[in-house]
């Protein structure tokens, strides 16, 4: 069975880690091609982050760079096409939600190559989302779907697809992390705050970032509404280039992109986490941190009504009554979500197996 692996981003590689890892391990007869379709650049996809996450270097870069959603799904389908017709696959896998998603299981589906979808079936409800559509089309017309819970299988049922089709497997972002727990490295940033209690922010959403005078406006709440706590807030060089103009209270620490064995060590070791990334919500779950999310919905319910994770808007007074539910004593302190525990990528590949094996 040969696989084309796809990523477009840096948190994809983080989600397709463990299946390689497992190929490598019980993947007998399964060759695969790792293509990095190269939508989002970014200097920590080095030999470093390889490093870290024990992976290869991708077989494939597309270098599609930047662009509107149009011309750079355009770019990708342009660039993967020729991919296909040079290494002819069994099966296409994709992860997760962005714009190489769902532009290479057209590509491939166009082809009539079968395409399994990872981290299938969630779901927002926000169609101005642009990671929504892609999730909605990418299930749409994907052969196979691997899903992190529950909710996700109902979500796919509802709108069509077989129960034959879905595979609950958990969480390979959660592999990542627990594989990589023994090796996190403290970063420079957090040094002198590490006998402190210490916040977490991360905004990169174009609500919370785009525009320069609410972004300011909301992290002088923030900052105000912990206390004085250390805010280690890990910025985007577009959203820092945005700061310079202002005077940041004195208690809010920028900093560069971190690696992602300095960035779970910061987590990790939070008081609490502010964030509206996706991926961060799961992170902060398994290890049992505070994470409140600064946006109306998510994607991800089981890391509200099971885990660490509580939605939250900064235009009323709901992040100063859960950071004083943390400080309390009172904010809930979440369960374990059922799969999500390090085996996910193992489970991938038996089924991958046993759907080669009946076809």
């Amino acid at each position: 069975m040969k696989l084309i692996l796809v990523a477009g981003a840096r948190p994809n590689f983080m989600k397709i880690a463990s299946i390689i890892h497992a190929i490598h391990k019980d993947g007998k007869n399964i060759e695969y091609v790792l293509v990095h379709t190269g939508q989002h650049y970014d200097k920590l996809l080095s030999d470093n982050f390889f490093e870290d996450l024990k992976i290869p270097t991708p077989h494939y870069n597309l270098h599609v760079g930047s662009g509107s959603h149009a011309i750079q799904t355009a770019e990708i389908m342009k660039a993967f096409e020729e991919v296909l017709l040079t290494e002819t696959p069994d099966l296409v896998l994709v992860v997760g939600d962005v714009n190489s998603t769902m532009a290479c299981t057209l590509t491939a589906k166009k082809m009539n190559i079968q395409v399994a979808h990872v981290e299938a079936g969630i779901r927002s409800f926000d169609n101005t989302m642009p990671e929504e559509i892609n999730r909605m089309v990418t299930d749409s017309i994907a052969d196979y779907f691997f899903t992190t819970t529950e909710i996700a299988n109902t979500n796919l049922l509802n709108h069509g697809a077989k129960a034959e089709q879905i595979y609950l497997v958990g969480n390979t972002m959660i592999d990542t992390l627990c594989d990589n727990l023994h090796q996190l490295v403290e970063p420079e940033i957090v040094k002198p705050y590490t006998n402190e209690e210490y916040i977490v922010l991360t905004l990169h959403r174009p609500s919370n970032v785009d525009d320069e005078t609410v972004l300011y406006q909301s992290l002088l709440k923030i900052a105000s509404a912990v206390n004085g706590r250390p805010i280690i807030f890990p910025v985007h060089p577009r959203t820092q280039a945005k700061l310079k103009a202002f005077d940041l209270p004195k208690n809010i620490i920028l900093s560069e992109s971190l690696r992602y064995l300095e960035f779970i060590y910061l987590i990790k070791n939070a008081w609490l986490v502010i964030t509206d990334s996706g991926g961060i919500q799961e992170e902060t779950t398994y290890l049992s941190i505070p994470c409140i999310t600064l946006r109306p919905n998510t994607e991800r319910p089981e890391t509200v009504t099971l885990g660490t994770n509580t939605l939250a808007k900064l235009d009323d007074d709901s992040v100063e009554k859960l950071i004083h539910s943390i400080q309390h004593g009172t904010y809930k302190k979440g369960s374990n979500i059922p799969l999500w525990d390090g085996k996910t990528g193992s489970r991938i590949v038996s089924e991958l197996k046993t759907i080669f094996n009946n076809h």
